[in-house]
């Protein structure tokens, strides 16, 4: 039972500029999309990643490579096009406030599950290859590094609000209840029974605690604890 640390790019000069990016070339991390991602290293410091895994679009591969540059060991990032963007095909590059006066946006809304994206991919094939995605790589880390390990996999909001949907048993046609917002921790944990979600849309705090220590690791059960259990151990010093 690995646990997968979910990290949206920081915010992009297409964000900042309130035009849907999509799978463009050359879309960066502005300034604030870099301090962004420099935080969540921050966060992430005292974390021993086993693996992480990056979509191929730059700003999720400059949000990677900030997270995984305060790491102790040497973390190498692999590229996944199944965590990319979705294909928003002929609404790539368009602003938002236009793209809001369009029929398609209202099925976007309100039955996700329902869009197909003209010149793209449905957001249910979305998910489908995002989550798809996230268990191969879990299964990978967990065999590779023991149900203990954590790892990285920093993505884009609509594809890990997906994840955290399916995660959570949630219809894809409510996922737009979840908030993801740029460079937000989301982590979930899968188990033989069913995936744990034990955060989204996190933006302050560390995330020592997803570490255990070496001499208490013990397997961790795929039960649910009943009453809500006594949570991480504490940490008491480097392990």
């Amino acid at each position: 039972m690995p646990t997968v640390i979910l990290v949206r790019h920081g915010r992009s000069t297409a964000n900042a500029s309130g035009v849907l990016a999509g799978r463009l070339p050359g879309v960066h991390l502005d300034d604030t999309g870099v301090e962004q991602a420099v935080a969540v290293g921050d966060r992430l410091a005292g974390v021993r990643l086993a693996a992480a895994v990056t979509s191929p679009l730059e700003r999720c591969r400059e949000t990677c490579r900030e997270i995984t540059r305060l790491q102790v060991g040497t973390v190498r990032a692999t590229t996944d096009k199944q965590l990319s963007e979705c294909d928003y095909g002929e609404w790539q590059g368009r602003p938002l406030k236009d793209l809001a006066k369009e029929k398609l946006w209202r099925t976007v809304q309100a039955q996700p599950s329902a869009a197909t994206f003209p010149g793209g991919e449905s957001m249910r094939a979305m998910q489908d290859r995002g989550v798809a995605a996230i268990r191969r790589h879990d299964a990978r880390v967990a065999a590779e590094h023991g149900d203990d390990a954590v790892w990285l996999a920093v993505s884009h909001g609509d594809v890990i609000k997906s994840i955290l949907a399916d995660a959570l048993g949630t219809h894809l046609d409510l996922f737009q209840r979840i908030h993801v917002d740029p460079a937000s921790v989301s982590i979930v944990r899968y188990s033989e029974s069913r995936p744990f979600v034990l955060g989204t849309n996190t933006h302050a705090g560390d995330l020592s605690w997803l570490t255990p220590p070496k001499k208490s690791r013990r397997r961790r059960s795929a039960d649910a604890e009943v009453g809500g259990g006594a949570g991480p151990q504490p940490q008491t010093g480097t392990s």
